[in-house]
């Protein structure tokens, strides 16, 4: 882990993995794969998507022998990198109502409402301390091109089921959150704000604890029907699922599927009373924006503020970083964030920089699926929404599972939209790299002209990118 100079009378730690890990420690390591071995489940990856797996499955299942491997320690990726946002959103959801009807997508969203409560109560069942703070999610806008799509935004959440979700007008955000110059919000109580790695070592704890094998410090190479195959031998078994997220790209024959998609973030040092008291925030709702280039952000238990966005969205091959060490001029990005939310905190220090890859499909959407033919699975392309959806995913791949091994029949989940999608794969290089870069350098100019123009229309470019990109 390195420093930078924060500009502000101090320095910034880079890297180190997150803020998350410089705050909760880095565990120590499990023993890795000895050698060749079986199980009756393999999951590849240890973070949430495969801990919450392997947790449900041997909840549902005690007698099944199942086995975790993990290319570094669980919770190495996004499950120890992000921002902390337990929320309903799930990526893909329009174009699922589009390819299978709205009630259909309605479903899918009540799930994910309710998988927010499940991730809640399930820590709380196992004595997981995560600093979880059910306060809702709060979305505001500052432009009136934002303020139309927020109210867009909000009036469509009200069509999917969210009729406990309300509409805020300047004074009533500011009662809740003084951002310089908003409009306008709207929040749902779906959501809470947490702390990623100490969710992610709780739920590594519990797996082990009902008889779960992880294997850490073990890259799987490839994988194959009944074969998850590593430098130190293979693990065989009838059903190999794939919860591997931002590092898919890694393995034979994926660097196509899922595209890792940089995000980046910043925390700050602890704020005193007075600063907060200047903020507002009392509620510690999870904080978010209606920029085409959006910003996330949570008030932590120790009153910091941690807020993120993109940087430098992709490298070149689908490379991932290793230590989560930032660009400069991506910490100067975000604290510029900062400070235009809140320009009571310039004089505020930076502590930590970092940066992590999610798993982006060419259409954006979510997906769970089981191979009946060969007993391949997979979960993931969460779009950056990953905390509550690795969660339902889970439930989902134990109940696919169940099925096809003839314990249990269909349940509410298998018929969920999402499950069995099919996307074609991102393009060769250097057409995604082009693509990707021109992309957010097109959001990033669509949110430059709003701030400018002042005008209620959202600006062509983003539209222009959305068709790029496949959001639509």
């Amino acid at each position: 882990m390195s420093s930078v100079n924060s500009g502000n009378g101090g320095h910034t730690a880079n890297g180190g993995i997150s803020f998350w890990y410089a705050d909760d420690g880095i565990p120590d390591g499990r023993e890795p794969l000895a050698g060749d071995a079986s199980a009756d489940v393999v999951i590849v990856g240890g973070g949430y998507t495969g801990l919450w797996t392997a947790y449900y499955l041997k909840k549902a299942a005690p007698f099944l022998r199942i086995t975790v491997l993990e290319q570094k320690f669980c919770g190495y990726g996004a499950s120890g990198r992000n921002g902390g946002w337990l929320y309903n959103g799930i990526a893909g959801r329009d174009r699922y109502a589009r390819l299978h009807g709205h009630e259909a997508a309605v479903r899918l969203q009540q799930a994910m409402n309710e998988t927010v409560t499940e991730v809640v109560d399930t820590a709380r069942a196992e004595s997981i301390d995560a600093d979880i703070h059910h306060g809702g999610v709060l979305e505001v806008a500052y432009t009136p091109a934002q303020l139309a799509r927020l109210k867009a935004f909000h009036e469509a959440e009200l069509t999917y089921g969210e009729k406990d979700r309300t509409l805020h007008g300047a004074r009533e955000t500011a009662e809740r959150i003084r951002v310089a110059g908003a409009v306008g919000s709207t929040w749902t109580p779906h959501g809470a704000r947490l702390h990623p790695v100490k969710l992610v070592k709780g739920l590594a704890r519990a797996v082990e604890a009902l008889g779960v094998t992880i294997h850490e410090s073990t890259p799987v190479t490839e994988i194959k029907p009944k074969h998850a195959i590593t430098p130190y031998g293979t693990v065989r078994a009838p059903y190999v699922l794939r919860c591997t997220e931002g590092f898919t790209a890694s393995l034979k024959g994926q660097r196509r599927t899922w595209l890792p998609m940089n995000s980046s973030m910043i925390a700050t040092e602890p704020l005193s009373a007075e600063q907060w008291e200047s903020i507002g925030w009392a509620g510690r709702e999870t904080l978010g924006d209606m920029a085409h280039a959006y910003m996330y952000a949570q008030r932590t238990a120790d009153d910091r503020i941690a807020l993120g966005g993109r940087g430098y969205p992709y490298r070149y091959g689908s490379k991932t970083d290793n230590d989560g060490r930032t660009q400069p001029q991506t910490i100067e990005a975000l604290t510029a964030i900062l400070h235009r939310f809140f320009p009571q905190l310039a004089g505020v220090r930076v502590d930590h920089a970092w940066s992590g890859v999610l798993g982006v499909p060419r259409d954006w959407c979510a997906t769970v699926t089981l191979d009946r033919s060969t007993g391949l699975g997979w979960a993931g392309g969460y779009v950056g929404s990953g905390v509550a959806t690795a969660n339902l995913a889970a439930r989902t791949l134990r109940d696919l599972v169940q099925q096809d091994s003839g314990q249990a029949g269909p349940t509410e989940l298998t018929t969920l939209p999402w499950v069995n999608h099919k996307v074609r794969k991102w393009e060769p290089e250097p057409f995604r790299w082009l693509g990707v870069h021109g992309m957010y350098a097109t959001y990033y100019a669509a949110d430059r002209r709003e701030l400018t123009t002042n005008t209620g229309d959202s600006s062509r470019l983003a539209k222009i990118a959305d068709r790029v990109a496949g959001r639509h």
